[in-house]
């Protein structure tokens, strides 16, 4: 790349990744607000209002932010593998996206189709709140998630992988401090894979339970 070039591609990255994150911020107040509200009325338009966020906004943000990061990653020497922080970023995205794709067609649809099609003071209280409850949740982590990225992008710890030291031809005195980075970027990503794991188990009892009443 050269510098202009990276300078317009490091923009979009940071537009869309700040523009991800202001989004996930946007949906999560509103998720709060149809989970805790009595009013019909503020639940029908958070929940509808939540959806369009996440069907406009978070959905095409987030892939423009993973596209424009692999392209500052593979275009500019950091590359994708070459650095522990750059790598583990990539799959917190990942992650991030493919769980924002399966929460907006599932959990944030789900609770606009039911507010959409229930008439005034008919809402379903039972499902609806199963479902208010795993939107919090996502939500929750989908902020986390951004905001560990975001401290990746600027802390940028742990040194370079085995395959960046190879090619960079460091020695064996990077090794220690290497598999320490490994270790720790291994346990991050575990950690908020438990997370979700668990969220969304207790989210499904949760709807099941729900709509079982």
């Amino acid at each position: 790349m050269t510098p202009r070039v990276r300078k317009l591609a490091l923009t979009a990255h940071v537009t869309c990744s700040v523009g991800w994150l202001g989004g996930v911020a946007a949906f999560l107040v509103l998720a709060v607000a149809g989970r805790t509200s009595q009013s019909d009325e503020v639940i029908r338009s958070a929940y509808i209002s939540s959806d369009l966020i996440g069907r406009f906004a978070l959905l095409p943000l987030s892939v423009a932010s993973l596209l424009t990061g692999l392209v500052l990653a593979l275009g500019t020497p950091w590359g994708l593998v070459r650095h522990y922080w750059v790598l583990t970023k990539f799959v917190l995205t990942v992650l991030a996206a493919v769980g924002l794709v399966l929460h907006q067609f599932t959990a944030g649809a789900g609770a606009a189709r039911l507010v959409s099609g229930a008439a005034a003071g008919t809402l379903p209280g039972a499902e609806l709140r199963a479902l208010g409850t795993q939107l919090v949740v996502d939500a929750s982590l989908a902020l986390l998630v951004l905001l560990a990225t975001t401290a990746l992008s600027v802390f940028k710890p742990w040194g370079r992988t085995p395959y960046g030291r190879r090619e960079q031809g460091e020695s064996g005195e990077a090794t220690a401090t290497s598999g320490a980075g490994l270790k720790i970027a291994l346990a991050v990503v575990g950690v908020i894979l438990l997370v979700f794991a668990v969220s969304h188990l207790a989210g499904g009892g949760l709807h099941a339970h729900g709509a079982g009443r």
